[in-house]
């Protein structure tokens, strides 16, 4: 405990309570999103940096929701593995937590507003659907973080809806192009929360959590994260295949090892502080993932 504690001192302590190493999450699918756009018409870069901002403001306040929730629950101690750490091991009173959710919420809705002018008012709902699942995801009576649809809504919602939306305040549309790249996104932000409820399994269990890793099984749960990763790799190669995209979007490849190496990891460890690599190396292949995609995306643009 002693060493956490120096570890994590002054703004190490709040930057951390952001858990930024899923922040990219909500960075990936803004970038993606506005480079399908690119094609259909020119950006509006300050929309982009709005959406931008809000969305990881959004994701940094659903941890916090998360940080403060596990731990009024009693599911978080000092020797718990994973989590932030503010409350528990740093002494960040359970409040301040809550307040600085509450303010990024705010922060978010004043970039939302702003967003909605310059685009529909339609938007404003969608939005808010979009912070009520990062609020009941954790908060309220049935958590879905605790139920077997966790891995669908963040999917759903951090994955696919957030690129949709980029991609809409740029062109004004949702097209099947838009949709059909979206899925990956989708996947892969799934993959995330499954990897990390694999590598919670054991503790998760005796909480009393429905996760479908726990209802399923770890070796099953292995399998389809599994499966996650190879459909979203195979699901670019179709679309290069039809023409739909061109051979610049294979540039994916250059990422195949972290789902590799974190497939490996599941599959031979089984300690939580053990499997910590193969939840970061899944992480990163979201991130890389949907950057080359962009990237090729962007390339085939130009050329």
């Amino acid at each position: 405990m002693s060493h956490d504690l120096k570890a994590d001192t002054g703004w190490r302590i709040w930057w951390q309570l952001t858990r930024p190493h899923t922040l990219t999450a909500s960075f990936v699918p803004v970038f993606l999103g506005t480079m399908i756009a690119i094609s259909y018409t020119d950006i509006h870069w300050p929309l982009f940096f709005a959406m931008l901002l809000a969305s990881m403001l959004i994701q940094a306040a659903t941890n916090m929701f998360n940080e403060y929730y596990d731990f009024a629950r009693g599911l978080d101690n000092e020797k718990s593995v994973g989590i932030g750490g503010a409350i528990v091991r740093n002494g960040v009173k359970p409040k301040t937590v809550m307040i600085l959710a509450l303010l990024l919420y705010a922060i978010s809705i004043i970039l939302g507003i702003y967003i909605c002018i310059e685009t529909t008012w339609f938007l404003a709902v969608v939005g808010a659907v979009a912070m009520a699942i990062g609020y009941l995801y954790t908060g309220g009576p049935y958590p879905i973080a605790y139920t077997p649809f966790g891995e669908l809504f963040s999917g759903v919602f951090m994955g696919m809806l957030i690129v949709l939306i980029a991609f809409f305040i740029q062109t004004g549309e949702i097209t099947t192009i838009a949709l059909l790249l979206s899925v990956p996104s989708m996947l892969l932000v799934a993959a995330i929360m499954l990897s990390n409820n694999i590598r919670d399994i054991v503790g998760d269990k005796e909480s009393g959590r429905k996760t479908m890793a726990i209802l399923i099984g770890r070796k099953r749960a292995i399998t389809v994260l599994l499966a996650l990763f190879i459909v979203s790799y195979v699901w670019i190669v179709a679309l290069v295949i039809m023409s739909v995209l061109t051979p610049w979007a294979l540039l994916i490849f250059l990422s195949i090892k972290k789902p590799i190496h974190a497939i490996r990891i599941f599959r031979t460890k089984e300690h939580a502080l053990e499997v910590a690599p193969a939840m970061k190396d899944t992480a990163l292949t979201n991130t890389i993932f949907g950057f080359l995609l962009g990237i090729g995306l962007l390339i085939g643009f130009l050329i």
